[in-house]
């Protein structure tokens, strides 16, 4: 492999304490051309330690385990000013919506069952190196629903410090789950405008991520999740 080719390379951290789990999801991930397991890890707090280590582009991050669980991992590392450009996605089982809310507030940028297929969970570590936060559906409307239970959650319809109306736009449209490319249509401009408005929602937010983006969006008020989107 040229060193051209290792630069593309996708470098991945798997943190589970199934041996067989850490096992079975590196066989799929080498499999595919342009991600490489780098090391793996059997508790959150050893996955901080290796995180730290090895500066993978991905974690692929289990939420119960010893030590440390992985939603205080999860938040160490978006934590850490060295680790910036690394991004979380947690795997979960479906039912543990209290853990993956903590986590998605932790950082995380992606969530995917434990059951989801090799191809998905690939593509999923190739998008969110783009930049982009994937959710599974069941999950999403899940922690809307669980967002909505938590009355100190809830709040009259605000529009954070400093945003534009066009700029309000595109966080309600990034929190209905529209990608890039539906918001340009929805809002008649251009990718190039999408991204620049989504940028200055990230810097004006410090939101890490479009996952915090879409926190940010609910906890204003300004999406009404029992309106289907």
């Amino acid at each position: 492999m040229s060193a051209a080719e290792e630069e593309e390379e996708i470098r991945v951290l798997l943190v589970d304490d199934e041996p067989l789990l850490r096992r079975s999801l590196g066989i799929a991930i080498d499999h595919e051309p342009g991600l490489r397991v780098v090391g793996d890890a059997g508790n959150g707090a050893e996955g901080v330690a290796r995180t730290r280590e090895l500066r993978p582009d991905i974690v692929l991050m289990d939420i119960r385990m010893p030590e440390l669980n992985g939603i205080d991992a999860t938040r160490h590392i978006t934590a850490s000013p060295e680790l910036s450009s690394t991004r979380v996605i947690v795997l979960t089982m479906f039912e543990m919506d209290e853990y993956v809310y903590g986590a998605l507030a932790a950082g995380a940028s992606a969530f995917l069952l434990k059951d989801a297929f090799p191809g998905q969970l690939t593509d999923a570590i190739r998008r969110v190196h783009t930049g982009e936060s994937l959710f599974a559906p069941q999950i999403m409307r899940r922690l809307i629903d669980n967002f909505v239970e938590r009355p100190r959650a809830r709040t009259a319809k605000s529009r954070p410090a400093g945003l534009t109306d066009r700029e309000e736009e595109v966080l309600v449209l990034i929190a209905r789950g529209l990608s890039n490319t539906e918001i340009a249509s929805e809002l008649t401009v251009t990718m190039h405008t999408v991204k620049a408005h989504i940028g200055a929602l990230r810097s004006k937010l410090h939101a890490r991520d479009r996952a915090q983006l879409v926190i940010a969006a609910y906890s204003h008020g300004l999406v009404d999740a029992h309106a289907g989107g």
